[in-house]
């Protein structure tokens, strides 16, 4: 396999994406979100190729997210790369989610962020008994980004309202039941899968799906699925702080795990990510989202939690991120609109 961060071949009827960053779990890099894009476009256009399939190298991870270490140098060197970052991932997560061929993400491993990003917008997406995955950003001091604000309050009740908040770590069985995998495999199926759609005659997603069912086994039971009634009735609240409160008073186990984990997240992020879902869901298409989520993330380079969660998480990672501002009550309403407020000039530049 070549040095090359990302890989592109026809095999058959499909044209085939492999993340190819094994060493950094796949994570993306400019470099692969504007080469994906690019493929993809050219690949819109040929006749021969049926249908688009995307993996990641490697035993551990089918991507893990975005370069953020790299961004937050970036924007603290004062270079353009982390625009032109967030600029062409979000364009890439558009020519996934228009791309007019069956896209299948076959999500063996990790996926987390930027790679829900380079697989959910897609239309199959097939995961195994090693695929784990989870949207961490309240961690981090960001937000679910790469269309979270779509599909996530899009999930059955509010369990995407849960996911994003908690950046909770799910498995195929709550994968499935919640409607994010359409299909579940044996992760030593996934070559198998990969020949069988590049042998296959395909027209349209009814093909991709008839093929797929065949190599679909259910899952055992969601673990999940137990609380459904506790997500749907806390995380309807109308603010976050209603959430943490309601949590912190239910004295169960699960609320009050749930709750303590809310508490290690950036205050900011869990206001901005609440109000993110509940202007995702009433949003007409995934454009629109993606247009605002832009506007999101400009502004969240200009605070202070991102690059204080990239350090504590991620660079010493010593997992002691000290938030500003400290608390919920210090993050006014007036603060959360101004990051989705338009950027004149530095709106995201869709064809």
């Amino acid at each position: 396999m070549t040095d090359a961060e990302v890989l592109f071949e026809t095999k058959g009827n499909i044209g085939l994406i492999t993340l190819n960053r094994p060493g950094a779990l796949n994570s993306l890099t400019h470099g692969m979100c504007v080469a994906i894009k690019r493929q993809l476009d050219d690949w819109a256009k040929l006749p021969s190729v049926q249908a688009v399939v995307v993996v990641g190298a490697g035993e551990k991870a089918f991507c893990a997210g975005g370069d953020v270490v790299r961004v937050a140098k970036s924007y603290k060197e004062g270079t353009g790369e982390w625009r032109d970052f967030f600029h062409d991932e979000y364009l890439m997560n558009i020519a996934i989610d228009e791309f007019p061929k069956p896209y299948i993400s076959l999500v063996d491993g990790i996926a987390m962020g930027g790679g829900v990003g380079v697989s959910i917008p897609g239309d199959f997406w097939v995961a195994t008994e090693k695929t784990l995955f989870a949207m961490p950003e309240t961690g981090l001091g960001l937000f679910p980004d790469v269309g979270g604000g779509w599909f996530l309050p899009r999930l059955p009740g509010e369990t995407g309202m849960y996911l994003a908040l908690t950046g909770a770590r799910v498995k195929a069985p709550d994968l499935y039941a919640l409607g994010i995998a359409s299909h579940v495999i044996a992760s030593n199926q996934v070559d198998e899968v990969i020949g069988a759609l590049a042998s296959a005659e395909i027209e349209g997603n009814d093909d991709v799906r008839k093929l797929l069912g065949r190599f679909h086994a259910d899952p055992a039971p969601a673990p999940l699925v137990e609380y459904y009634d506790e997500i749907d009735g806390i995380f309807a609240g109308v603010r976050v702080d209603e959430i943490l409160h309601m949590l912190e008073l239910d004295e169960t186990d699960w609320c009050q795990q749930t709750f303590k984990m809310l508490m290690t997240k950036s205050p900011t992020s869990l206001k901005l990510t609440f109000a993110q879902l509940r202007r995702g869901e009433v949003l007409e298409n995934f454009r629109d989202n993606m247009r605002m989520e832009y506007r999101m993330v400009n502004r969240v380079m200009e605070g202070h939690d991102f690059f204080e969660g990239v350090r504590a998480i991620l660079i010493d990672k010593d997992m002691k991120p000290v938030w500003n501002p400290a608390g919920l009550d210090r993050v006014s309403d007036e603060t959360i609109d101004h990051y989705f407020a338009p950027l004149g000039d530095g709106e995201l530049d869709i064809d």
